[in-house]
């Protein structure tokens, strides 16, 4: 890499960031604004609002960062354009695939970047941003849906899981080796103590050939596969995942003979992420010598918004569609970038 790949680096990333900021500071104030009106629950006032908006700022940024990269490498490269920087690069014999080489290592760092905002501070935010909100409304945080669990023999359904080791209102089915319903226990309190859950407040029917047994237990324990660790996965979204924590949602529903195809395929998208950002900045390039040569600022900020609208559309299409037919889920997550990246190699071709 030499002093131009380095320029070229630099004057994309700087834009980028430039972009960046702009856009995560819209978002942000979007959600300060749509939430400023649960302000009033306990002590959630403004400066909590306001603490929890800026929280959210590296998720949000990660959410942006497909078109972050799009918008930056636009305005990047036609600042050069402009500039005839890019007129003289070219006379002096440096090709369009060099141009966008240097701008495909500024998608890598870029797209590096954005693995550790998805990764770690995207989560961590996320996370802590929900725990001080809820702290704040004087809310337990409980899960909001009923969470259906299978491991071996027992069927747990969770209606309020109030942390990863504290449940209540579940019921345990337990399976005979035929399949048939061999135990139903309604359980008021679970918690994980020790490796296993300790489970008060039960009510036991037991189901035979010819009739049934209701008991009432005052504790019972049950131990196996489905750990604090588990259900901490099963609270978060797919999309604050980490890919560990993705990997192993994945292998506990594989081992269990539940179908894992939906976080399968939120796995590879985390994969193809930061290859998704490369070939954003890569896109840019021919566009900005070819149809967008004479443009301005504001019309590739419009071109770069209605092309990211539309990577977007295609890439919730191409992931529904591949969780309906079964699709590979690398096909799923990743066939709108793989378009993409074929339509870039092409036309950067042509304007050699």
């Amino acid at each position: 890499m030499n002093r131009l790949d380095r320029y070229i680096i630099g004057s994309v990333l700087s834009l980028t960031a430039l972009v960046g900021l702009g856009l995560v500071t819209i978002y942000t104030l979007v959600v300060f604004i749509s939430d400023i009106g649960e302000t009033g629950k306990g002590s959630y006032g403004v400066l909590q609002v306001l603490e929890y908006s800026v929280l959210l700022m590296p998720s949000s940024l990660y959410i942006l960062l497909p078109i972050v990269a799009l918008l930056g490498a636009l305005l990047g490269i036609g600042a050069l354009a402009r500039s005839s920087e890019l007129t003289a690069m070219r006379a002096s014999g440096v090709s369009m695939l060099r141009i966008g080489a240097a701008t495909l290592a500024a998608g890598a760092l870029l797209g590096a970047f954005g693995y550790v905002l998805g990764d770690w501070l995207g989560p961590a935010g996320e996370n802590l941003a929900t725990r001080l909100r809820d702290e704040a409304r004087g809310e337990q945080g409980s899960h909001d849906r009923a969470l259906w669990l299978r491991d071996a023999d027992n069927i747990l359904r969770i209606r309020r899981l109030l942390a990863e080791d504290h449940a209540r209102d579940v019921t345990v089915f337990r399976t005979d080796a035929h399949g048939g319903l061999a135990q139903v226990s309604t359980v008021d309190e679970a918690r994980y103590v020790d490796g296993r859950w300790l489970m008060t407040g039960v009510k036991r029917t037991e189901m035979h050939d010819d009739s049934t047994r209701v008991v009432t237990l005052d504790q019972i324990e049950i131990s196996g596969s489905i750990t604090p660790n588990v259900l901490k996965l099963f609270i978060l979204e797919g999309d604050v995942l980490s890919v560990r924590g993705l990997y192993n949602l994945v292998d506990y529903m594989e081992e269990n003979k539940l179908d894992a195809t939906k976080y399968r395929i939120w796995l590879w998208r985390k994969l193809v992420e930061p290859v998704t950002v490369m070939v954003m900045m890569l896109f840019a390039v021919p566009f900005v010598v070819g149809t967008l040569r004479d443009a301005g600022a504001g019309q590739r900020l419009l071109a770069g918004v209605l092309v990211g609208i539309v990577f977007y559309v295609l890439n919730k299409v191409s992931v529904s569609v591949g969780d309906l037919y079964q699709w590979p889920a690398p096909m799923a997550a990743g066939l709108p970038t793989a378009l993409l990246a074929v339509l870039a190699l092409w036309r950067l071709r042509l304007a050699r």
